[in-house]
């Protein structure tokens, strides 16, 4: 195996390598360094937006999710991924349209430019900073927790953790936007390709995929029908997380930028239907390895499982080439999550442009330090700190769309209680508010209310608009 992680390390580091001087090459303004010159095509869009989206927790957090809650998992996490195809393609018509109009430099930047007030800019930027970081430390402190069970001899976890940061802070502030594309697309592909290597050998372990589940059925019935054994999936639980993925590009940054810089609609509507078949396709592949784990590991902590899953029990070539995929993927989600932080910290920020680009880059460091101080204190459930984060950042969702939707400024009622939702769910997770009113969950029951809040709001400013106003609104809507 040490071998293999040789040759496949050192061919995937000169890939890595070549694409940051190409990318470097490319960047003659602030423009191409932060939106990759905005002319992104099917192949790179699809790769980038396809590999931010899935990435370390594909396999060091979905397969034990498989394994404990068995395939409900699969309403959660694949059917919610391919219907959020359909919001890329609607939300990016409404999107790059607002971004025509009024200038686009980041999702902040358009929120404060639509509403008339910086609070709303203020208000996305600490949202976004809030629920991403957790997300950032996610990526890395899986792949290092992982390595060092791995390579015990090698590093710690925080030195793991640490030499990703530094690797992927070089390229991002070398190449910009169009590395971190570039890595994206190396990411996916490696990803992509190991997962079905192994769910085939799990599959083939088995005998068949009929042999699986009966296994499975033997083993624990209860991982073949919702809400699994831990109880998990309630149907509360399902609309909730499915709400909150489709709100995904909507509010997380890295993935609305990239609709912005595909290169047109068409593009677009093309990479939506990939990304949402990439979905299907990968989670499905997730199945097996997790159901594996139910049947042969079922007893053994989340890391023993993984290690002898996706790398004692594989073929030489295979181990290393997982392991290379694991790095790779760590690092082209981070860095897409602290770019797109230092991107809505631009968006926000006048004066001259070299200044702030310094300031931009200095912010990206500052982010990525975050990012590693949390991954150091954070817990070892993957998927759930992700869907905190996902959760986190769809309370902005009414916000967004509110701004993109309509053509008048919307009402700062509208930041003030999103303002308050952010708190609330806040607090819920550090354990200050309960998760529960009663027997609703909070997440749905403030998603509720925003939704409601926002559309009074929007309909009371409606009606109190000039007549002739309000008439050219809704032409132009």
């Amino acid at each position: 195996m040490i071998t293999w992680l040789i040759i496949l390390g050192g061919a995937y580091v000169a890939l890595l390598v070549y694409a940051t001087i190409d990318a470097r090459r490319r960047i003659s303004t602030a423009d191409d360094y932060v939106m990759a010159g905005s002319n992104i095509g099917l192949f790179f869009g699809f790769l980038t937006f396809a590999a931010t989206l899935f990435s370390t927790f594909t396999l060091l957090g979905m397969p034990d999710f498989f394994r404990t809650h068995g395939i409900g998992s699969w309403i959660f996490l694949a059917v919610a991924d391919a219907g959020m195809a359909f919001v890329i393609v609607w939300f990016a018509f409404h999107l790059r349209r607002r971004a025509t109009e009024k200038g686009f430099k980041g999702v902040a930047g358009l929120m404060r430019d639509c509403y008339g007030s910086r609070w709303a800019g203020y208000l996305y930027l600490a949202g976004v900073f809030v629920f991403l970081v957790p997300y950032i430390a996610v990526q890395v402190r899986g792949i290092g927790i992982f390595l060092n069970a791995v390579f015990p001899e090698t590093l710690p976890v925080w030195g793991w953790i640490l030499s990703i940061v530094i690797a992927m802070l070089v390229y991002s502030e070398l190449g910009g936007l169009k590395a971190i594309i570039y890595s994206d697309a190396l990411q996916g592909t490696v990803l992509f390709t190991v997962t079905a290597v192994i769910a085939y050998g799990c599959v083939e372990n088995f005998g068949g995929v009929a042999e699986m589940f009966a296994r499975v059925k033997v083993e624990n019935a209860a991982l073949l029908s919702v809400p699994g054994p831990e109880g998990l999936f309630s149907t509360q639980f399902l609309l909730a997380s499915f709400l909150v993925i489709l709100m995904v590009p909507v509010t997380q940054p890295q993935l609305t930028t990239r609709l912005v810089i595909i290169r047109d609609m068409r593009t677009t509507h093309q990479m939506a239907v990939a990304v949402g078949l990439f979905a299907l396709l990968l989670i499905l592949l997730i199945v097996p390895i997790g159901m594996y784990g139910a049947v042969y590991y079922a007893d053994s902590s989340i890391i023993d499982f993984l290690s002898n899953t996706i790398i004692f029990d594989q073929a030489p070539v295979v181990a290393a080439a997982v392991a290379i995929g694991l790095i790779a993927a760590a690092m082209s989600t981070a860095d897409s999550q602290i770019f797109a932080l230092g991107t809505e910290l631009r968006s926000l920020l006048g004066g001259d442009e070299q200044t702030v680009m310094r300031i931009t880059k200095l912010a990206i460091v500052c982010f990525a330090v975050a990012g590693f101080v949390v991954a150091i204190l954070s817990g070892d459930q993957l998927v759930m700190l992700a869907r905190v984060s996902f959760a986190g950042t769809a309370m902005m969702a009414p916000l967004v769309l509110a701004a993109i939707l309509t053509r008048h400024p919307p009402g700062v009622e509208i930041v003030a209680a999103t303002a308050v939702a952010l708190a609330a769910f806040l607090g819920s997770v550090t354990g200050i508010v309960p998760e529960h009113l009663g027997s609703i969950r909070l997440d749905l029951f403030l998603l509720v209310c925003l939704s409601l809040i926002t559309l009074a709001s929007l309909g009371y400013r409606h009606r109190k608009m000039p007549r002739s106003s309000a008439s050219r609104s809704a032409r132009s809507a």
